[in-house]
């Protein structure tokens, strides 16, 4: 049985198309021609050039799959179009399914993601809960809930499609990196003087990714899978990375509203240099909510176990370390402080 993967040269997507391998699955990949194949070079795959706003493109991808991952995602809190984020995420899915649903794919696995479900409610947000569009910040968010709606609506129509709702991976091959990935290389670097009062649910990449292999095996079609791990504020996060790396973890606590102002002021400087904000306004606005959220449902029902996030950065930060991300001057720092 082919199975076909999208966004295998991602973070998780590689992750996902790796363990798939692992099991003897034939494995085939879509890639656009600008993507690298650095995270999966080693694997036994099947490429297929495309994009996925391409049709055509998808169609050719698809033909012969039984079955679909489509992990891949435009996942940035800026962008200089960003139009570009709504013909990826919500655009390239639909020709996906409309591609899946023409070439009798028999199951359809699609990873959205907590910023669809994770909004201010009484109690813990988990998979039953129902999140408006208008209470989405930011263009991904946005995207990604629009997207769902797309994927849960081609279910009630017959795709035999099931929805896995990562939280926020972290661990090694963070390569590009996601916006997670630069906030541990900010710290890393010596590059985040503060932090602002936020909170979010971590877990392992490797975790997350055998939760979406569980959610073929076991996963109800037309339900949602949450596959997260531990809720911690972001405090909290970067003094389990000190402890990693033996650096010194930010005591200033800056305020939404300041921080709010130096990510606009940001924004408008590097507009006129022409390079991208290092402080998203979008990043800021999503602090303002504690992200926590309740996974216990993909647990219980797909047998689904998260590993300690303390373990899953420092796979990140080693992974980071020995492929060259981190200053030399700080690379040094932490080298005495293990010695020590």
């Amino acid at each position: 049985m082919t199975t076909l993967v999208t966004g295998a040269s991602g973070f998780l997507g590689s992750h996902v198309a790796r363990q798939l391998v692992a099991r003897g699955e034939d494995v085939r990949v879509m890639m656009r021609p600008s993507s690298t194949n650095r995270a999966i070079g080693d694997l036994s795959l099947e490429y297929v050039t495309g994009d996925l706003r391409d049709p055509a493109a998808v169609a050719r991808a698809i033909a012969g799959a039984k079955r679909v991952f489509h992990v891949a995602a435009d996942y940035r809190l800026w962008a200089k179009r960003r139009q570009d984020i709504y013909d990826s995420n919500v655009g390239g899915t639909k020709n996906l399914l409309d591609a899946a649903m023409r070439a009798g794919v028999e199951q359809f696995i699609y990873t959205s993601t907590v910023a669809t479900i994770a909004v201010d409610r009484t109690k813990l947000p988990n998979e039953f809960t129902e999140a408006r569009l208008e209470e989405m910040v930011g263009h991904y968010k946005r995207s990604k809930w629009m997207a769902e709606q797309e994927t849960l609506r081609a279910a009630k129509a017959g795709l035999p499609v099931i929805v896995v709702m990562p939280t926020t991976p972290v661990g090694p091959w963070d390569w590009k990196p996601t916006p997670t990935g630069k906030i541990i290389l900010d710290f890393l670097n010596g590059k985040m003087p503060g932090y602002v009062e936020t909170g979010l649910n971590f877990v392992g990449v490797e975790e997350c990714a055998a939760g979406h292999v569980l959610a073929s095996e076991r996963g109800k079609v037309g339900e949602r899978y949450l596959l997260g791990g531990e809720n911690l504020t972001l405090k909290a996060m970067l003094d389990m990375l000190a402890k990693i790396s033996g650096l010194t973890a930010p005591k200033l606590k800056i305020p939404h509203g300041l921080a709010l102002g130096v990510a606009y002021a940001n924004t408008v400087v590097s507009r006129l240099i022409g390079r991208e904000p290092g402080i998203p306004v979008e990043g800021v606005k999503i602090a303002r909510h504690m992200m926590f959220v309740d996974c216990s449902r993909a647990q219980r029902e797909l047998g689904f176990k998260a590993g300690p996030v303390s373990a899953a950065l420092e796979r990140a930060v080693r992974w980071y370390e020995a492929n060259g991300y981190i200053a030399e001057s700080r690379a040094r720092k932490m080298a005495r402080a293990r010695a020590a």
